[in-house]
């Protein structure tokens, strides 16, 4: 067992650090994956050591490609790259017997022939007795088994004395051996466990620190026993509470447990919000909100690693990507949003769009927190004629004073240029003359420009659009109240 000193050592100037990140291709990488893949990553950069990939795909009938290629697009995504190729653990089942058959020959394991019936009448007598249910095998202690029989082989695991596990999240945490079973290493059919797999090859992959969440811890305690009857150098143990919803309660869909994929296609993040968010939750540096890829590579470690579950907050994550999204380039940003405004004006956005687009984000990007709100907030740039007016702007350019829509209009219509300057002095020139306040006109104007009554500066608004644009949506929408 590693002891906080010689966990230090290793850390600093000993062994590299080598961790991984071993996902199961049943699906899309879950946001409290990703979580733990960031853990792993920050850790093995911080001590300039190794990130290594596994993917866990023993279970054939429901490892897909298409999982495979969503956990990889996954990781690529959040930048979380890691060090060789991939592994794949499905590959590696005949190293994985041959340790079996070695802990066999070593007497470290032996052959056990119970029946699936004497196993049901076991759990039966447990379950009677209100006692956890655990094999104790006849078969530990006897050798006289036909090999060709039908049979699985068994860890045959301490049952004297107590293991302590130096837990760097969860602190020192002791089983007595009393509770652990002999688990199966290899089944009936030949084919290796989990349990089995996940041992040879964090040992066959050199890793020194297993960073995980904690519901594997009680799978710690059973690993050692196979990891100290290989008599194989132990791994530093550190296991981070789950992610539980807003309301306490275990994260499911409806907390926000869906796929990284989620996050950036149908929410609108970037990702380095989502990494920033994700190194927060169950993690901090002092007072440190925004911490950026440097700073968290610099500043992580496990010491800061609460004990308690962490709590998902659409609220927070939301203030973070906003924050992201105002220091993100405008060139990227407009590439990342054209697609989602594609979707809602119903076409293919031209090149000159999408420079359009690029030169919008100044004054899109202060206000919204999603890529989706900057895409909703860009539609009345590219909405063909005639433009689309929902009920609210209706009544708003229903409610200007008579003549104010075409007043504005006529004065912007008589300016030699489209500059800034020229165009608020006609329309602050309008308001002036009508003896109302800008906001009276700035409203119409608004919903005549956007169809809409949220909108950018109505300045910003006029500069986007350009002359031809808006002239010809006011000239479209100045009579609407007459014919209303």
């Amino acid at each position: 067992m590693a002891t906080e000193n010689q966990t230090d050592a290793a850390e600093a100037t000993g062994t590299a650090v080598v961790t991984r990140f071993a996902p199961s291709p049943t699906g899309y990488l879950h946001i409290g994956g990703a979580r733990t893949a960031l853990f792993n990553w920050l850790f093995a950069r911080h001590h300039g050591g190794k990130f290594l990939l596994r993917i866990e795909d023993t279970d054939r009938a429901r490892s897909t490609d298409a999982a495979i290629e969503a956990i990889l697009d996954g990781m690529r995504w959040l930048e979380l790259d890691w060090d060789g190729d991939a592994v794949y653990q499905f590959a590696r089942a005949d190293r994985h017997a041959e340790v079996a058959r070695e802990l066999l020959a070593k007497g470290a394991a032996y052959r056990c022939y119970l029946t699936q019936d004497e196993l049901a009448t076991m759990r039966a007598e447990a379950q009677e007795k209100r006692q956890p249910f655990r094999v104790r095998s006849p078969w530990r202690d006897r050798d006289d088994g036909d090999a060709l029989a039908p049979h699985v082989i068994r860890l045959r695991a301490p049952q004297d004395g107590a293991v302590t596990i130096n837990d760097r999240v969860q602190g020192e945490v002791t089983v007595q051996n009393a509770e652990l079973d002999d688990f199966i290493l290899l089944r009936s059919d030949g084919t290796p466990t989990y349990m089995l797999s996940v041992v040879v090859d964090d040992n066959d992959m050199g890793v020194t620190h297993v960073i995980r969440g904690d519901d594997h811890l009680n799978n710690a305690f059973r690993q050692l026993a196979l990891i100290r009857a290989m008599e194989w150098r132990e791994p530093v143990y550190a296991h981070v509470p789950l992610i539980h919803g807003a309301d306490g309660a275990k994260l499911s869909k409806r907390h926000g447990a869906l796929g990284v994929d989620a996050y950036r296609d149908e929410m609108g993040y970037l990702p380095e919000a989502v990494n920033n968010y994700l190194l927060r939750l169950g993690w901090g540096h002092g007072d440190a909100e925004i911490i950026s890829r440097a700073e968290a590579i610099q500043w992580f470690d496990l010491a800061h690693v609460g004990r308690s579950p962490s709590r998902f907050d659409f609220k927070k994550l939301e203030n973070l990507n906003g924050h992201y999204i105002r220091e993100a380039d405008n060139a990227r940003l407009a590439d990342l949003t054209a697609p989602r405004v594609e979707r809602l004006v119903g076409r293919a956005l031209t090149d000159s769009d999408r420079a359009l687009l690029a030169q919008a984000m100044e004054v899109l990007k202060p206000r919204a927190k999603t890529l989706d709100e900057i895409a909703d907030g860009a539609v009345f740039l590219f909405q063909p004629d005639p433009l689309e007016i929902d009920e609210k702007a209706a009544e708003a350019v229903k409610g200007a004073p008579d003549g104010l829509l075409a007043a504005v209009t006529e004065k912007l219509r008589a300016l030699d240029g489209w500059a800034a300057e020229d165009i608020e002095a006609a329309v602050r020139a309008t308001s002036e003359e009508a003896e109302i306040g800008l906001g009276k006109l700035a409203q119409p104007l608004r919903a005549a420009l956007t169809g809409r009554t949220v909108s950018p500066g109505i300045f910003d608004v006029l500069l986007l659009l350009g002359r031809d644009n808006s002239l010809a949506r006011l000239d479209a929408v100045h009579n609407y109240p007459a014919g209303a």
